[in-house]
């Protein structure tokens, strides 16, 4: 504790400037003689003992004093004029971390910019900015997280044709692409130019920086392009950090095609793939749901003697928790502890996110009790997936619960919190609390990312708010959030949805126009569109450009446009695509067999379509309800009902069928066709045989089967026998209807087919009554 001194007498400011100067400068600093002075040690009398000359050889001195001034006189630490007067020595005696470490300081509670004002416009009281303060202010500027205040003091070292060191180059170029503003990524490429301009040489660093700028930009093809010109036009060689930024992103956008010649032109080079590289490919596979070639790479990875790590593991895990895999990714979890390597929080938060989406919750706040036991805390991403498990069960209330648990364990909600709960509330019809947590979210200080704008784009498109959509769209773009291809492929779909054709078409090219590069999920619903309104052949040109961009087309693209191809009436363009896919390695699914058979049958092409069920099943691969429906329901209109019996024989036995739409085809058919025995007896048969199934048929699906039917001529015991059984069935009084039906077959009454189906769908649903009480 210092002695508190009674005050002497005051000296002038010259004697108390020789006095501080002779302490300063005896061969053993005597501070403690300083004591009874402090009171007028001020800032305006040190500035001309920091700007001695004899006391500029001494900066440790100077240090030392600057620091015990600060902690007996708090003033001290504010004056910006008197830190510039003590940097001078310091530089002189290459003492960098501590000039950096003193400019830190003084920018982290410097909040009206005082300093960076004296700098950009120094005083009389302040000696000239030298080169090693403008680059050291840099730095110190960027490691506060202010990158565009460094710009500005880059500028000033420009016009007065300083020229910056490479490493303060790089440092500002890189805080400014990873600044969360599409306007600093646009305002590094202009540094970058003037970097070049005024004669500093980039090296591969510095190219790698601009690379990922490009990227995060989503303007792959302006990073290759990068690439390619970095030795003719830099001199630089690209490395392995080079290659692994644009992996990165094209593995993220399906562009495996552009990822292979990727990994050539870097073999090609003599570089050879590291952790990160190979991390980049798991991590793009199992993205994809490509989880053997992931699994190969892996093995690959062991080939080239490097053991996969945690992060590893933990993607494979995540590939297989997306596919529904869980036996396979817990799997993968004892693989690790086998191998001595710990599950972290990561691999915790992974599995459990799994369950909750494809087992049971009791099994996830399992997994979250033996985390705790294992010492595994949970962290932000464990509260987010319980709160996302309650918000997308519209169990909002529960969800607000959880976030307050997560703020009483001492973890603050994220953008993920909010995003989920703003995403929730909109699902959940509750506007007006989504944007109260998004107000809520900037008092807080979290800055709207892409996911939230995009959620408050999606709810503003269902509920057909397109304009205020699109000024959402524009006004984000302008502030400098990231605009991506998920803001604008919502946009579309919006647009879509309101039959705006043009509209959507418009935005498909501002967004292309704009270099925001669409993804396979982007195409697919621009593709989507197109064919909704009979515009195959336009969406067939996108799938021609999407192909050629390098994204891979899934099963969604191709089995789009087979069914818009199909819907107009275009079977043969479609089996011509489908052949095509096939070439190109493609497994086409149940999806597309349905599609083409259902194509095939409504262009008459009923023999076509059962040799493509006949191929498609001597092949092994699956079928399902609705591929059995589609053929007997043409089977039966074309009166082949021998053929529709047969299968929906074999369909008892390869499905879950038949189900209502089955028996109401045959039973349409039957009564069609006249044989009304055949109906009687196929009901009979059903019943006796207890082989009615579990699905239940509504009157208004029966009336959609008969509907624009030509009136049938019955006589009049017929439309009593008819009416009366249609009654009892809507009273689900299904024993009386049996009787009555049991009555007009002794009496030979013929029935109307809204009988027949009535009855069928009746009894159904009696069955499954019955059913579900002898579950219970």
């Amino acid at each position: 504790m210092n002695p508190v001194q009674s005050p002497t007498p005051p000296l002038s400011t010259p004697e108390l400037i020789d006095l501080v100067t002779t302490a300063l400068t005896s061969k053993k600093s005597q501070f403690e003689t300083l004591i009874p002075h402090i009171p007028h040690l001020t800032p305006s009398l040190l500035l001309p003992i920091f700007a001695s000359k004899t006391l500029a050889r001494r900066p440790n001195t100077l240090l030392s004093f600057f620091k015990w001034c600060q902690s007996h006189n708090p003033s001290i630490s504010r004056s910006p004029s008197l830190l510039l007067s003590l940097l001078p020595p310091l530089f002189s005696y290459r003492k960098f971390p501590d000039a950096k470490s003193l400019l830190v300081a003084f920018i982290s509670s410097d909040r009206k910019h005082d300093l960076h004002k004296l700098i950009l416009s120094p005083d009389q009281t302040v000696p000239r900015p030298s080169k090693d303060l403008l680059d050291t202010s840099i730095g110190a500027y960027v490691q506060c997280g202010h990158p565009h205040l460094a710009v500005q003091i880059f500028n000033k070292m420009k016009r007065s044709g300083m020229r910056p060191n490479l490493l303060t180059c790089n440092t500002l170029l890189n805080a400014l692409v990873k600044y969360p503003s599409l306007h600093s990524v646009q305002l590094a490429r202009e540094v970058f130019s003037d970097v070049l301009r005024i004669g500093v040489l980039p090296n591969t660093r510095t190219c790698n920086i601009m690379i990922c700028g490009y990227c995060l930009e989503n303007k792959i093809d302006k990073a290759l392009e990068f690439v390619n010109g970095m030795v003719d036009e830099f001199g630089c060689v690209p490395d392995n950090v080079t290659y692994n930024t644009i992996l990165d992103v094209l593995c993220k956008r399906g562009r495996l095609k552009e990822v292979r010649d990727l990994l050539q032109d870097m073999k090609d080079r003599g570089l050879v793939p590291d952790r990160n590289t190979f991390n980049i490919l798991v991590c793009g596979y199992c993205r994809l749901g490509w989880l053997k070639e992931a699994a190969q790479v892996i093995d690959s990875m062991m080939q080239n003697n490097m053991i996969p790590d945690v992060w590893t593991y933990n993607k494979l895990i995540s590939g297989f928790c997306k596919e529904g895999k869980l036996d396979q990714a817990f799997r993968v979890k004892d693989d690790m502890e086998n191998s001595k390597l710990l599950p972290d929080v990561v691999t915790y938060n992974t599995l459990i996110d799994g369950c909750f989406k494809w087992s049971s919750s009791s099994e996830a706040f399992e997994l979250i009790e033996e985390m705790q036991e294992k010492g595994v805390k949970l962290n932000a991403v464990t509260h987010n997936i319980i709160i996302n498990l309650y918000c997308k069960e519209k169990k909002m209330d529960e969800a607000s619960d959880a976030l307050l648990k997560m703020e009483e364990s001492g973890i603050s909600p994220d953008c993920v919190t909010y995003n989920t709960l703003i995403d929730g509330n909109c699902k959940a019809n509750n506007l007006e609390d989504a944007l109260r947590l998004m107000h809520e979210m900037g008092n807080k200080g979290l800055k709207m990312d892409s996911f939230t704008l995009n959620t408050v784009l999606h709810a503003l498109c269902r509920e057909k708010k397109l304009d205020k959509a699109y000024d959402t769209l524009c006004s984000a773009s302008k502030r400098g959030y990231f605009v991506d291809e998920v803001s604008y492929g919502t946009l579309i779909t919006g647009y879509f949805d309101d039959e705006k054709i043009d509209k959507a078409l418009e935005l498909w090219d501002e967004m292309k126009e704009k270099g925001i590069t669409p993804s396979i999920i982007t195409y697919n619903s621009l593709i989507a569109g197109l064919c909704q309104f009979g515009k195959t052949d336009e969406a067939m040109k996108k799938l021609i450009e999407l192909l050629h961009s390098g994204v891979v087309p899934d099963e969604t693209t191709y089995n789009t446009i087979l069914s818009g191809y199909c819907r107009e009436g275009f079977s043969e363009k479609a089996f011509q695509l489908h052949n095509r896919m096939v070439e190109n390695s493609f497994k086409p699914d149940v999806f597309t067999c349905n599609i083409l058979l259902s194509g095939l049958c409504k262009e008459g092409m009923l023999e076509k379509a059962l040799r493509l069920f006949s191929t498609w099943n001597s092949k092994g691969k699956v079928t399902d309800v609705v591929t059995y429906n589609t053929l007997i329901s043409c089977l039966c209109k074309e009166g082949r009902f021998e053929e529709a019996f047969d299968l929906l024989a074999e369909m008892q036995v390869k499905t879950k069928g038949p189900d209502s739409y089955t028996y109401t085809a045959i039973v349409s058919a039957l009564t069609d066709a006249g044989r009304r025995k055949k109906v009687e007896e196929l009901i009979s048969m059903m019943v006796e045989a207890g082989k009615l199934t579990d699905f239940s048929l509504d009157n208004e699906q029966a009336q959609n089967v008969v509907i624009n039917e030509p009136p049938e001529e019955l006589d009049s015991f017929s439309i009593v026998h008819s009416e009366q059984i249609i009654q009892l069935c809507s009273q689900s009084k299904y024993k009386d209807a049996m009787l009555v039906f049991e009555d007009s077959k002794q009496q030979g009454v013929v029935l109307s087919k809204m009988a027949y189906i009535s009855l069928m769908a009746g009894l159904i649903k009696r069955r499954k009554s019955v059913s579900r009480v002898g579950r219970q």
